[in-house]
């Protein structure tokens, strides 16, 4: 866990890899409960047999489902005490890079990118986070992610 005291400490860290979050698995209960909440339901994520004939192999992650564990990842690998209230303010760019097949595993390489005072007494904050598949040489999805944080 990387621990920033204050969002100076933060402004600093612009242009460096600030933490990596732990593992994570992607399940196949995760995938059809997301199917579920989003109306998403094809066959190469939620029919398992079909999707091991499929071009994949096996049922694979909606990419959206992979972009959706952003805040946990992050949440558990980097800490900033100064903010009292963080919200999300977008995305710059998302690139699902390479399919997630269920039972992956996941974990977030964390940079910020910039970090700019506004008004509110809070920071708007550029990240850059590559999640990687482990096994996998190339990242499962590569996002620019904007939150605000207020002190």
């Amino acid at each position: 866990m990387r621990i920033f005291e204050t969002f100076d400490e933060l402004k600093a860290a612009v242009g460096q890899e600030v933490a990596v979050s732990d593992w994570v698995e992607v399940t196949q209960a995760q995938v059809d409960l997301f199917a579920e909440a989003t109306g998403d339901h094809q066959w190469i994520h939620v029919d398992v047999e079909r999707a091991k004939a499929g071009p994949f192999g096996a049922p694979i992650a909606h990419g959206f489902l992979t972009l959706s564990l952003l805040p946990r990842l992050m949440e558990s690998s980097l800490e900033v005490r100064e903010s009292k209230m963080s919200v999300n303010y977008g995305l710059n760019k998302v690139r699902f890079t390479s399919p997630v097949p269920v039972g992956s595993r996941l974990r977030a390489r964390i940079s910020v990118v910039a970090c700019e005072s506004i008004a509110g007494n809070g920071v708007q904050i550029e990240w850059r986070v590559a999640m990687e598949r482990e096994g996998s040489e190339k990242p499962a999805c590569v996002a620019e992610t904007v939150s605000r944080a207020y002190a």
